[in-house]
């Protein structure tokens, strides 16, 4: 039905709100991205309403969008006269909730219709939770059900390769999750050294994080987001979710000793965010991050879906949300693990830090000193021709600790200068903590492995080595590192025990990831 918005002059009614909106028309794409940020749109309502359509029409550019028309005949073919939908719910939802916001029953019913018909629309859109949350924000915005249904449509179409809207499947679905999972271990290291030492499901924990935005956020934090990520597309989502993870942080760290359900517990703390942060402070907080650009962030998800069709998980096979995919990193084979340095339990605490695409596959022994002995020639030739690998150490004094190579040793040949600096923004130095089995020290930058013409091999740069090997491999050092910022990982000069190097057993290609 028609609002009353369709028949009044609403320029005389809010000349401040006219005038604005002649602004909006008249700016360009990255004027409009400062605007949403601040909020520019955000009153009244029609005002929000008119920009989202200026926004849409620029989509509208790179997307096979259908018309009013189209939505019309939908109806007509699915519902006939009826008014309120009997048909179940679209296969793609997770649980057939849909966010209520600000809408009565009948826009309920409506944007019931509208799934139905986005799935008769879209044959290949098989998993997607957030498309109900979606209809339901932008139908508060929307003259009527067909102009909600052709907004989604273009989000849903979008075709530009550097960014994208929505994620049609079960596979890109979780690839975005493992994504995130990715840049959380980054951004938010204190978080998941919390979850790890509750020996809670970390994966099902952040398998949540598109429906904090687009399921727990209360109305007016969503619309804002909603601005942002109309301008923006997906990497906004990201940001967002990191700065909700990073206020949630400040606030479950006094109390985690009695956080029984770290999911659950943040699901309650996205729902009252107001409590901890207002929607400015998110929002700046957000987009102080400093992200991987665009290419480097399409080239991890890229390389996260891989690895699950590598492993198998293409779509959702059980009933339950997430327990498929949960188990999956479970399966990994640790029964006949057998090191010198760690111990199983303390092994699946380390390989629950390294990137998510290559904790999903099992640990292969390539080197050991116990096995291999110590000459420098056997530990290269064993290591050569692997990526990424894991090396561990125990001293004398039964300090452990260790480094993610994200690059192939191979990589080590020397240059004019007599060294070499290589690896990626994956890798990171660590300690093992004997008492709680968790990583401390962990510290993600970019990496610079120097190999030394005299044969010694440290970890870190000239502004100091975070670990430091002999060429014998019978002793080492380590210091405070810039590059890595981390303080020595274990007491300045020691003697080696055993030290090993761990590969993964997988064959997925490794992208170029945060090389700069």
């Amino acid at each position: 039905a028609d609002s009353p918005k369709n028949y009044v002059d609403w320029e005389k009614i809010d000349p401040e709100a006219a005038t604005r909106y002649g602004k909006i028309l008249s700016s360009d794409h990255y004027e409009l991205k400062a605007m949403g940020r601040t909020g520019f749109w955000s009153t009244p309502h029609t005002l929000r309403a008119k920009a989202y359509q200026h926004i849409i029409h620029s989509i509208e550019s790179t997307s096979t969008t259908a018309d009013l028309d189209t939505y019309h005949g939908i109806v007509r073919k699915l519902f006939g006269e009826l008014q309120t939908s009997t048909h179940p719910f679209p296969k793609f939802m997770e649980d057939g909730e849909i966010p209520r916001y600000c809408l009565n029953k009948a826009g309920l019913n409506s944007v019931k219709k509208i799934l139905i018909c986005i799935n008769h629309h879209f044959l290949d859109v098989s998993f997607c939770p957030i498309l109900s949350a979606l209809v339901s924000l932008l139908l508060h915005f929307s003259e009527d059900e067909a102009q909600c249904f052709h907004i989604i449509c273009s989000l849903v179409s979008y075709t530009d390769p550097k960014k994208h809207y929505i994620d049609r499947t079960f596979l890109t679905s979780r690839a975005s999750c493992m994504t995130f999972g990715d840049l959380a271990n980054k951004y938010c290291r204190g978080i998941r050294k919390l979850i790890a030492s509750s020996h809670q499901n970390l994966f099902e924990f952040y398998s949540d994080w598109i429906m904090w935005i687009f399921a727990d956020l209360p109305f007016t934090y969503a619309i804002r987001v909603l601005d942002v990520y109309l301008m923006e597309g997906y990497k906004v989502l990201y940001r967002v979710a990191l700065a909700l993870l990073s206020f949630y942080k400040v606030s479950v760290s006094s109390r985690v000793a009695h956080v029984d359900d770290f999911r659950q517990d943040m699901k309650s703390f996205v729902q009252n965010v107001g409590r901890h942060s207002t929607i400015n402070a998110l929002l700046q907080r957000a987009f102080s991050i400093q992200l991987p650009t665009r290419k480097e962030l399409t080239y991890l998800f890229n390389a996260n879906k891989d690895a699950l069709i590598q492993k198998d998980i293409h779509n959702k096979r059980t009933t339950t949300n997430v327990s498929f995919f949960s188990s999956s990193y479970q399966a990994m084979d640790f029964r006949a693990f057998r090191s010198s340095v760690v111990t199983e339990t303390e092994m699946r605490v380390v390989w629950a830090w390294i990137p998510e695409r290559f904790a999903l596959f099992s640990p292969v022994q390539l080197f050991s000193t116990n096995i291999h002995g110590r000459r420098l020639f056997s530990f290269y030739s064993k290591v050569e021709g692997h990526d990424p690998t894991v090396l561990l150490l125990k001293t004398e004094d039964e300090d452990i600790c260790g480094a993610f190579l994200s690059s192939d040793w191979a990589q080590k040949n020397c240059d004019e200068k007599g060294f070499k600096f290589f690896g990626t923004g994956e890798c990171f130095v660590f300690t093992v903590s004997k008492s709680t089995f968790t990583l401390i020290n962990v510290v993600y930058t970019l990496l610079y492995l120097r190999l030394l013409v005299c044969g010694l091999y440290p970890a870190g740069g000239d502004d100091g080595h975070a670990l430091h090997l002999q060429a014998d491999l019978t002793a080492g050092s380590s210091e405070h590192c810039d590059t890595f910022e981390s303080p020595p990982l274990c007491r300045g000069c020691f003697k080696i025990q055993s030290l090993e190097v761990w590969g993964i057993q997988h064959s997925l290609s490794v992208p170029p990831l945060l090389s700069q």
